[in-house]
């Protein structure tokens, strides 16, 4: 049966919907009555808490594992748990602490400034973290798209044929102005359109730099995204903190974890579970059969971009059982984000 509209939950049935989530949170075990009414002051019998749990399970919201007396929630349950009844959480100052002062000693080289966020979000999140690192990709050339981020860096970035973007931040020796870079951006998008990668020479670059009567350092900026944009297949894939699956009891089963280790592995999957969540202003939340790939309907993710300047340039993002700490997860990522986008634009990036 298809869950009801969230709003159709009572006052009563949401606070016992809420509890039942945060108990199975908590303990991995499905949840009885019993377990409500002694340990919660729900003002109601037991009776009545039996039927409520029957409703909310015929409303889809609950599923019965097996034939014990408790529950879980099903996806539609953590669905309007997060998005309704959960209690959001800040960042706890010794994290926020722990954050800023690791990422702040960490390397210029953007690469390692990612990697290090990554290994950082995984340890505290206690689950699997992982990130888009910004470059990808491409067969046929789209367009070019120079970014002005402040009057000395920007970030280029070279949409192919596939569909997929290569991301590259960039310096200046001298001051450009946003005028210059659209200008750029429209000469050479006239110039290359359509043509292979491989095919596309320094010559055909210098050849717009100097129409334009620009600085021969574009060219470099230009010639360097293109290389990016030929490194690889798609955007490359941190992860860090794949054995802490091993202490979650859904993943004992060896089969089951294998196949979900083999899903890092490849890492194409990963990025396709997170691509649409670039433009994302808050934490996004994919759960269970949401995430559309079947091996993983035992899991969630949360997700936030993190950015260079005003722009998103990649996503950072926590794996882990549905049964995860949503809030509290949503806070770190949240906060490794601000902190990792807030050391990219005070770095002098290498």
């Amino acid at each position: 049966m298809n869950p009801g509209h969230p709003g159709d939950l009572d006052k009563r049935k949401a606070y016992i919907l809420a509890t039942v989530v945060y108990e199975y949170i908590a303990t991995a075990e499905p949840v009885a009555s019993a377990t409500l009414t002694q340990k919660y002051q729900l003002g109601v019998s037991s009776a009545t808490v039996r039927n409520e749990l029957a409703d909310l399970e015929a409303s889809g919201y609950l599923v019965q594992p097996h034939t014990s007396a408790g529950r879980i929630p099903s996806d539609a349950g953590y669905r309007t748990f997060v998005d309704q009844l959960m209690h959001p959480e800040s960042l706890r100052p010794d994290d926020r602490r722990r954050i800023r002062d690791e990422l702040r000693d960490a390397s210029r080289e953007l690469d390692e400034i990612i990697d290090g966020a990554t290994r950082l979000l995984g340890k505290l999140s206690k689950n699997l973290a992982f990130a888009t690192k910004p470059s990808n990709d491409a067969q046929t050339f789209r367009h070019l798209q120079l970014i002005w981020l402040s009057a000395r860096t920007g970030m280029a970035i070279v949409v192919t044929s596939m569909g997929v973007a290569s991301q590259s931040l960039f310096e200046l020796a001298a001051d450009a102005t946003p005028d210059e870079l659209t200008r750029l951006s429209n000469a050479l998008n006239s110039r290359l359109g359509n043509k292979m990668l491989r095919d596309i020479r320094e010559a055909d670059v210098a050849a717009a730099v100097r129409e334009l009567g620009l600085p021969d350092e574009f060219k470099k900026v230009v010639t360097g995204a293109l290389r990016s944009a030929r490194s690889g297949e798609q955007a490359a894939v941190a992860t860090s903190g794949a054995q802490n699956l091993l202490d979650q009891p859904e993943f004992h089963d060896v089969g089951k974890l294998r196949s979900i280790l083999n899903i890092v592995e490849e890492q194409k999957t990963l990025y396709d579970l997170v691509a649409d969540s670039m433009t994302a202003e808050a934490p996004e939340v994919k759960i269970g059969r949401e995430l559309g790939v079947d091996e993983m309907i035992d899991f969630s993710i949360v997700t936030v971009p993190y950015r260079f300047g005003a722009s998103a340039i990649g996503m950072l993002s926590v794996l882990g059982p549905r049964r995860m700490e949503y809030a509290r997860l949503m806070a770190l990522a949240s906060g490794t984000a601000e902190s990792l986008s807030s050391r990219l634009s005070d770095a002098e990036i290498k």
